[in-house]
Protein backbone atom coordinates (compact mmCIF):
# COMPACT_ATOMS: atom_id res chain seq x y z
CA UNK A 1 0.00 0.00 0.00
CA UNK A 2 1.73 3.17 -0.94
CA UNK A 3 0.59 6.27 1.33
CA UNK A 4 0.63 9.53 -0.25
CA UNK A 5 1.32 12.66 1.66
CA UNK A 6 -0.87 15.82 0.31
CA UNK A 7 0.61 19.12 -0.95
CA UNK A 8 0.81 21.84 1.45
CA UNK A 9 1.81 19.21 4.50
CA UNK A 10 4.19 20.16 6.83
CA UNK A 11 7.59 17.57 5.99
CA UNK A 12 10.92 17.00 6.69
CA UNK A 13 13.18 16.31 3.69
CA UNK A 14 16.77 14.88 3.90
CA UNK A 15 19.36 15.75 0.66
CA UNK A 16 22.73 14.74 0.57
CA UNK A 17 24.95 17.52 -0.46
CA UNK A 18 28.34 16.23 -0.48
CA UNK A 19 29.63 12.60 -1.30
CA UNK A 20 32.33 11.12 0.78
CA UNK A 21 34.92 11.82 -1.69
CA UNK A 22 34.03 15.29 -1.78
CA UNK A 23 35.05 16.12 1.95
CA UNK A 24 37.09 17.96 3.15
CA UNK A 25 40.57 16.40 3.90
CA UNK A 26 41.54 17.80 7.20
CA UNK A 27 38.23 16.28 8.62
CA UNK A 28 38.53 13.42 11.06
CA UNK A 29 38.72 9.84 9.17
CA UNK A 30 35.15 9.12 10.68
CA UNK A 31 33.76 12.37 9.46
CA UNK A 32 35.21 11.59 6.33
CA UNK A 33 34.08 8.59 5.81
CA UNK A 34 30.27 9.28 5.63
CA UNK A 35 28.19 11.72 3.04
CA UNK A 36 27.22 15.54 4.26
CA UNK A 37 23.15 15.49 4.45
CA UNK A 38 21.24 18.28 4.76
CA UNK A 39 17.37 17.97 6.29
CA UNK A 40 15.23 21.04 5.36
CA UNK A 41 11.81 21.48 6.68
CA UNK A 42 8.88 22.93 4.96
CA UNK A 43 5.49 22.29 3.00
CA UNK A 44 5.21 19.92 -0.03
CA UNK A 45 4.92 21.79 -3.03
CA UNK A 46 3.12 18.58 -3.93
CA UNK A 47 1.78 15.17 -3.49
CA UNK A 48 4.49 12.79 -2.66
CA UNK A 49 5.26 9.55 -1.03
CA UNK A 50 7.20 9.01 2.06
CA UNK A 51 11.10 7.93 1.12
CA UNK A 52 9.95 9.36 -2.40
CA UNK A 53 11.47 12.77 -4.05
CA UNK A 54 9.70 15.46 -2.66
CA UNK A 55 10.30 19.91 -2.74
CA UNK A 56 9.12 21.95 -0.25
CA UNK A 57 8.77 25.25 0.12
CA UNK A 58 10.43 26.69 3.66
CA UNK A 59 9.35 29.33 5.94
CA UNK A 60 11.49 31.78 4.05
CA UNK A 61 10.48 30.83 0.16
CA UNK A 62 13.23 28.87 -0.79
CA UNK A 63 11.93 25.84 -3.00
CA UNK A 64 14.15 22.80 -1.56
CA UNK A 65 14.61 19.47 -3.32
CA UNK A 66 15.25 15.78 -1.53
CA UNK A 67 13.82 12.30 -0.50
CA UNK A 68 10.57 13.01 2.09
CA UNK A 69 11.88 11.73 5.48
CA UNK A 70 9.15 12.92 8.45
CA UNK A 71 5.81 13.86 7.98
CA UNK A 72 4.58 16.93 10.10
CA UNK A 73 7.71 17.13 12.31
CA UNK A 74 8.69 19.10 15.53
CA UNK A 75 11.65 20.85 16.56
CA UNK A 76 13.16 18.76 19.10
CA UNK A 77 16.58 20.41 19.49
CA UNK A 78 17.92 20.95 23.01
CA UNK A 79 21.40 21.41 24.59
CA UNK A 80 21.96 17.97 25.85
CA UNK A 81 21.58 16.54 29.76
CA UNK A 82 22.11 18.97 32.75
CA UNK A 83 25.38 21.29 32.35
CA UNK A 84 26.28 23.10 35.87
CA UNK A 85 28.27 25.67 34.14
CA UNK A 86 25.46 27.15 32.32
CA UNK A 87 23.47 27.41 35.25
CA UNK A 88 26.23 29.45 37.18
CA UNK A 89 27.00 31.56 33.95
CA UNK A 90 23.09 32.68 34.19
CA UNK A 91 23.16 33.60 38.03
CA UNK A 92 26.84 35.61 37.00
CA UNK A 93 25.82 37.79 34.28
CA UNK A 94 22.38 38.30 36.19
CA UNK A 95 25.01 39.77 38.73
CA UNK A 96 26.45 41.70 36.85
CA UNK A 97 24.28 43.53 34.53
CA UNK A 98 21.43 44.08 37.30
CA UNK A 99 23.50 43.48 40.68
CA UNK A 100 21.63 40.69 41.72
CA UNK A 101 19.38 37.50 41.31
CA UNK A 102 17.11 39.07 38.30
CA UNK A 103 13.66 37.38 40.90
CA UNK A 104 15.42 39.24 44.00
Amino acid sequence: MIFVIQKGTWVKIEQQVLDSTQRAPQLPDDTKKVPFMMWTKGFLVEDSEMNGDATVETLTGRHVSGSLKEVEPSYDHNYGTYIPELIRIGKDLRKERWGGDING
